[in-house]
């Protein structure tokens, strides 16, 4: 079980697709020059570290054909971006400002460009890496007229899956890490489709990167299933929390607060599920609709923003979410969900849907890391009706109660004995109350309570 102690609790994280945000070509063709395109990240540092994110996860960076997620090489920044050197100078940017690094350790697949895939469909059965892939077969034919066949993900064949029992497979996918702590100083991993790579490998990946570092983090993409199968002692910190991104969502859109409040105590509540793990909270991410694009009522962005940083788990934000832009899914692919990062420029920001959710979430990230109970405390729940929500968190000597009102009008709720007259500060609207038996909950509003 990750410490409590760990420096994943106190993080908020900003996560940021680079090939969209950077406004990279769709597809690489491996001829043109290096385009320094994360150079424009730069200037973005400063306002990510003012947000008060201190994690950065980025997506996938290295040399890809299109998506980033079809790897061609793990020792190659991805030409459409830069190269090994510029990513070193903005990892030490980054560090500078206080702002961790997680990667994208996309490990169960790769590209059909990657070079030793390359090899093989060059040199068929001659080639030394047949023993690289998964269900690599030369009696039957795949959709791409190869002449073989092999594993991939999803039916889709431009990700070729590889055989983690290969003992050179796992060497280089090691050495890749061990590089990139090396020369990017990174502080963590987010696995791709950690739920359809092996445990065990996952266990042995576990233990190589505590012998580079004792406090890497380790996080795995599962969309579905028990998390403890993947996030336990011998494996991964924490998995993507996605029960709680659909109940987010919907719990607004349905009137049914009732469903994130039942996810909130199976998780977390007295014997739940998934306490003491940092689970990693999300509204949205480079492969679901924008959290904008999910909500009926524009007004519940901020509610939902409310909880999301106060749950337990540790919270990020998707880049352009703080401003409350839109995107879908299409038949034509993910691209509406990946743009290219908006001028850094007030006037083109406050042109954006929702320009006021940014200090909005500053305040949310501040209040949250101000508070050892948000950060790491226990969840009980006070009270929930379809449309309002409390719970309390605590951690030693310090409560703090959460509440939550996603009606149009102003909404009274009681308060739990113990909380009752007395003076009680409000986080949110830093005041103090002398509360009586109850508070009034602003419509699609709410209070962070702490007794003074």
């Amino acid at each position: 079980m990750t410490a409590m102690s760990h420096w994943i609790w106190d993080s908020a994280i900003y996560h940021l697709y680079p090939l969209g945000a950077c406004d990279a070509p769709r597809r690489n063709d491996f001829a043109r020059p290096v385009e320094p395109r994360l150079e424009r990240l730069f200037d973005w540092i400063e306002r990510w570290r003012a947000l008060g994110v201190n994690a950065l996860l980025i997506g996938p960076i290295f040399e890809s054909t299109a998506h980033g997620y079809d790897t061609a090489d793990l020792f190659r920044v991805d030409r459409r971006l830069g190269d090994w050197a510029l990513f070193q100078r903005f990892a030490r940017a980054l560090k500078d400002a206080g702002i961790r690094l997680l990667l994208d350790g996309v490990f169960r697949h790769v590209g059909r460009d990657f070079w030793a895939f390359r090899d093989v469909r060059e040199k068929r059965e001659q080639s030394e890496f047949c023993g690289w892939f998964s269900g690599l077969r030369f009696d039957r034919q795949n959709g791409r007229g190869d002449g073989f066949a092999y594993d991939c993900w999803n039916g889709c064949d431009d990700l070729v899956k590889l055989n983690h029992a290969h003992p050179d497979v796992r060497a280089h996918l090691f050495s890749a890490i061990e590089a990139w702590v090396r020369d990017f100083d990174i502080a963590g991993l987010r696995l791709d489709a950690a739920d359809a790579i092996e445990l065990g490998f996952l266990s042995d990946l576990s233990r190589f990167c505590r012998s580079l570092r004792p406090d890497f983090f380790l996080m795995g993409e599962v969309v579905h299933g028990d998390y403890r199968r993947w996030a336990c002692d011998e494996r991964l910190d924490a998995t993507t929390n996605y029960e709680c991104f659909k109940g987010l969502y919907s719990s607004f859109n349905d009137r049914n607060l009732f469903e994130i409040a039942y996810s909130f105590r199976r998780q977390f509540g007295d014997g739940g599920l998934y306490v003491g793990r940092p689970l990693y909270a999300f509204a949205d991410n480079h492969d679901v609709n924008r959290v904008a694009s999910q909500l009926r009522n524009p007004a519940h962005l901020f509610p939902l923003h409310l909880l999301l940083f106060t749950m337990p788990g540790v919270p990020s934000i998707y880049y352009g979410s703080e401003w409350g832009i839109r995107g879908r899914r299409t038949r034509d692919g993910d691209h509406d969900l990946r743009p290219s990062l908006p001028a850094l420029d007030e006037s083109v920001i406050q042109s954006l849907p929702a320009p006021w959710l940014e200090g909005a979430i500053r305040h949310l990230i501040a209040l949250r890391r101000s508070s050892q109970a948000l950060c790491r405390g226990d969840y009980r729940e006070v009270l929930v009706r379809s449309e309002q929500l409390a719970f309390t968190r605590t951690c030693g000597n310090e409560s703090v109660l959460v509440a939550v009102n996603a009606a149009s009008q102003e909404i009274g709720i009681e308060l739990p004995p113990d909380w009752r007259d007395r003076p009680l500060d409000d986080l949110l609207c830093q005041e103090r109350l002398q509360a009586g038996g109850g508070v009034l909950l602003p419509a699609h509003g709410g209070r962070v309570l702490r007794r003074a």
